[in-house]
């Protein structure tokens, strides 16, 4: 299979050829590149494809994955036997650096995202985080706080509405930017520094070697890679003087992982909006966009352009959604696409399942945990 540069793509006349994402439904929820068909590599591989089975023979084919790597195995596969098939160098990562912009570009692009902050999606963003640290009481006098971020959308979002909530000057507290390099390739790395400058958002970065560390176990190694990540995050975090860290979960996080818990785990558990930190006296983790959609975050994204890393794990470079539950994008997805079939026949699906937790009654529940003590309902009877 041929390579194409995107410099060489962007002189082909646009019907002269159809750009095919091959990447799985967690990557492409991140974004793709504009007129791109997704067509999952596996429906490729097997033939099943009626969308590329609609595609004029006559149209050159041109393939993209995360990096350009598994773009190039395409070269043999029986459903694409006589067609004119390229391997898009680079993949989505090299698209979304090509957009490098100067300095009057970038200006430009930041000021677009906070007017669409404070305007366009002021009631879907803006709000509901507003209302997360009124209500939870995540924000008080005083905090120095470490907004971390892995460089996805949901942080990098968490950033801009922490600088937005601090302009309005009603609670003194600090901010640090906080990015942890847990061993990104340099692709990635240049991608998170690029999209903080455009973006004005002054990152402190810190280096660690966690890739390596997990990347000969075999036995949930996204569990304690992320257990690791969250631990060095508070030693950096008291390090420089902050009392809590920040971290980018949402509202869709919390729901999936309510779900999880009981058709995964088979206990009744949530995603707190704040946690007192066990190994680190005195520090506490919030969780700001607890209340924010993650289809509003996608919105403020797209509407603004924006092209965003996701985790970019050491065992996949793509690896999206490694929760502190050890959970990866499989079963994530799984239970996104469970809620969504859901909400066909029951639209209050999702605030059922979040107030759910809100709403527990001692009462009618055989057994509970409290600080780590099993209780019975016998025990009172």
């Amino acid at each position: 299979m041929e390579e194409i540069t995107l410099e060489e793509l962007r002189k082909w006349p646009k019907d002269s050829y159809k750009l095919i994402d091959i990447r799985d439904e967690g990557l492409v929820a991140y974004g793709m590149i504009p007129g791109a068909l997704h067509i999952p590599m596996e429906a490729i591989e097997e033939g099943i494809s009626t969308d590329l089975m609609n595609i004029a023979n006559d149209r050159k084919l041109v393939f993209y994955c995360q990096i350009g790597r598994k773009s190039r195995e395409l070269d043999d596969v029986k459903s694409l036997e006589g067609r004119n098939i390229y391997s898009l160098e680079g993949g989505y990562i090299g698209y979304v650096k090509s957009g490098t912009l100067d300095d009057s570009a970038r200006e430009e692009k930041q000021h677009r995202a906070e007017e669409s902050i404070r305007k366009k999606y002021h009631k879907q963003l803006f709000t509901p985080f507003a209302k997360a640290c009124k209500s939870y009481r995540l924000i008080q006098e005083g905090d120095r706080i470490a907004v971390c971020i892995s460089g996805g959308k949901d942080s990098m979002l968490m950033a801009k509405l922490f600088q937005e909530i601090k302009r309005h000057r009603q609670c003194n507290f600090e901010l640090t930017y906080l990015v942890m390099d847990p061993g990104y390739n340099k692709d990635n790395r240049e991608l998170i520094e690029s999209n903080a400058r455009a973006l004005g958002i002054p990152i402190t970065i810190f280096e660690s070697d966690i890739f390596d560390a997990v990347d000969n176990i075999e036995k949930n190694p996204c569990y304690l890679c992320a257990r690791m990540r969250r631990g060095y995050l508070y030693s950096k975090a008291k390090e420089l003087g902050c009392n809590k860290i920040a971290l980018g979960h949402h509202y869709d996080d919390v729901i999936e992982t309510i779900l999880m818990g009981m058709l995964q785990g088979a206990q009744i558990q949530t995603m707190m909006p704040k946690l007192h930190s066990t190994n680190f006296e005195g520090m506490e983790l919030i969780r700001p966009l607890y209340l924010v959609r993650e289809s509003d975050i996608c919105a403020w994204r797209d509407y603004n352009d924006l092209h965003f890393l996701q985790c970019a794990c050491h065992f996949t470079d793509t690896c999206t959604t490694c929760h502190e539950d050890g959970t990866t994008s499989s079963k994530r997805l799984e239970t996104k696409k469970l809620i969504a079939e859901l909400k066909k026949t029951n639209p209050y699906i999702e605030s059922n399942i979040f107030k759910s937790v809100e709403n527990v009654n001692l009462d009618t529940v055989i057994a509970y945990k409290k600080d780590g003590i099993r209780h019975n309902f016998l025990d009172e009877y």
